[in-house]
Formats: C-alpha cells, sequence, structure tokens
C-alpha cells in the first residue's frame, strides 16, 4: 500500500509497505483503484537522508519506490497474481473544515505557484484545491487556518511564490437536537395522472462519533408503500440534506430517517411523487435543526 508520497531531492517518492510476497526492481504492478498498470524502475530505503538502492523488499519491508503514478491509501498488486483483483482498506481522509482563497503576490510566477499547488496536493490529500467558476478564484481547503498559512509559507520558501490568502471560510453544517415525528403527504393534480405520496416516520439524531454520517432505514411492515418506492424515498431524504437545512443552508448531517409507514395511490404514486414527499418531511422537521 503507498501511504505517502514526498517530492525530494532524488525526485517523486512514493512510501509503500510490502504485505505480501516480494517486490523485485523493475516488477510490474497493478493499481488496484484506477485499473493502471505501472512498473517500477527503482526502489530503495531511506536512511535518514540517505537513500539505499535495494533489488528487492519483502512483507514488513517499508520501502520508497520512484516513477509510480499513484495516489496514498492505493493498492499496489503483482499483475496477474491470484490477489489482482483485491484492495485494502484506503486511508480515511477526513472533509476539510476551512476554505481560503490563495492568488499570488507576482501573477509572473503563476507557473511556480501552480506547480507548488500541485505538488501539494498530491502529497497531502487532506490539501484540496478547486476554482471558483463564478469568481475565478483559486480556493484551497484543509482542516484549519494554521494548516493552509503552511502551505502559503512553503511556497514562498520553496518555489519563491508567495501569495496571498484571503478570508476563510468554514463549512458549516446542521443537525438534529432531538428526534422529531414526522407524517408528509405530497399530493398534487393537474390534469391526468397526478402525484402522490405519503410517509410517515421519525427523524433522529446520530451519535456524537456518527456525527458526519446520514443514515436511512426502512421499517415498513406490509404494502402501504410498495418496496420498489423505498429506493426514491431514501434518494429525496439525502438529496435534502445535500442541499442543506433551515438556518444557513449548510449540509444536514447526523441524521437518521427511519420509514415507518405511508400511503401511495394505484395510479397518481411514482418515484417522483415519493422523492418529493421524503424532502417535505424533513422540511417538515427543519426546526430543531442547528
Amino acid at each position: 500500500m503507498a501511504f505517502k508520497l514526498e517530492a525530494s531531492r532524488y525526485g517523486q517518492l512514493t512510501y509503500t509497505r510490502v504485505y505480501q510476497g516480494c517486490l523485485r526492481r523493475g516488477d510490474s504492478l497493478k493499481n488496484t483503484r484506477t485499473g493502471r498498470r505501472l512498473r517500477v524502475p527503482r526502489l530503495g530505503r531511506m536512511n535518514v537522508d540517505k537513500f539505499e538502492d535495494l533489488e528487492a523488499v519483502y512483507a514488513g519491508d517499508i520501502a520508497a519506490l520512484f516513477g509510480v503514478e499513484c495516489s496514498s491509501g492505493d493498492t499496489l498488486v503483482a499483475v496477474n497474481s491470484p490477489m489482482e483483483k483485491c484492495s485494502m482498506e484506503s486511508m480515511f481522509i477526513p472533509e476539510s473544515v476551512v476554505s481560503m482563497s490563495i492568488t499570488p503576490v507576482d501573477k509572473h510566477n503563476i507557473d511556480a505557484f501552480s506547480k507548488g499547488l500541485a505538488r501539494f496536493t498530491k502529497e497531502d490529500p487532506t490539501f484540496r484545491l478547486k476554482h471558483d467558476v463564478e469568481s475565478g478564484q483559486a480556493l484551497v481547503s484543509g482542516m484549519g487556518e494554521l494548516h493552509l498559512e503552511i502551505y502559503a509559507q512553503r511556497l514562498a520558501r520553496e518555489y519563491n511564490a508567495p501569495c496571498i490568502l484571503g478570508k476563510p471560510k468554514v463549512a458549516f453544517r446542521e443537525t438534529l437536537l432531538e428526534p422529531v415525528e414526522f407524517d408528509y403527504l405530497h399530493k398534487k393534480q393537474s390534469g391526468g395522472a397526478g402525484q402522490f405520496g405519503r410517509v410517515t416516520g421519525i427523524l433522529e439524531p446520530l451519535p456524537a462519533e456518527m456525527n458526519t454520517q446520514v443514515l436511512f432505514s426502512d421499517e415498513t411492515v406490509g404494502t402501504n408503500i410498495p418496496k420498489n418506492y423505498v429506493p426514491a424515498i431514501e434518494t429525496g431524504f439525502r438529496n435534502i440534506c445535500e442541499k442543506g437545512g433551515c438556518l444557513c443552508g449548510a449540509k444536514v448531517v447526523g441524521v437518521r430517517f427511519r420509514l415507518q409507514d405511508g400511503a401511495h395511490h394505484s395510479v397518481d404514486s411514482s418515484d417522483w411523487a415519493f422523492q418529493l414527499a421524503a424532502e417535505g418531511a424533513v422540511k417538515q422537521g427543519e426546526r430543531p435543526f442547528i
């Protein structure tokens, strides 16, 4: 598994740990995430700041690879091996909490500025870069203001590309304070087949250790809501959580949607009607959101 990328004086290094078998210089590997094949032209071991070339490494060893295109957390396996379709659990990468605009002080340094950002985002999966289409600004996201300031300092020090960080944009989230029951009917008639979907159940907060998740559970019994409509109800719930709550329009997280009952119409019910019913049910319980 590749667990760290680093641009050193030796070039691009990919630090890996060998979990099974033997890896030799010149071997062909497959990246299980991308499906791409790659060759290991050189491998070795770092000893403080010195690189020691190796011909082979074995299970349990930590090695540095050259010329390997991959990302942190990727699983690399031998081509045509029995493990070719297996993949290890990837690294947990937390969601960014702060975003700031970033611009170079001198527009003539844009190439060095871009090169540095590309390198940092590759090395650190918690440091993200995106471009705002509306404002035309480059936005960097990370785990805090200090995290972003460190990379701004490195741009100036390592690439001679001093930059300016704009005001931080905090990624707010909304959640529930307490469980709330819902009973929502979506009904619309406009000539021909209408729209009908009714959902009842409970919206409840999740434990603190699960406060980044949104969960859905189908607890219905009987045929009041046919099972083929349940996926549409879950889609409606997840869509409205992504769109945001009533306080500041931030994503809704840390909640569970427990579908317990409802009603359908033999003619007017559809996936779309039940999706809208689920969205309406979440809006109905908006008041306890924080």
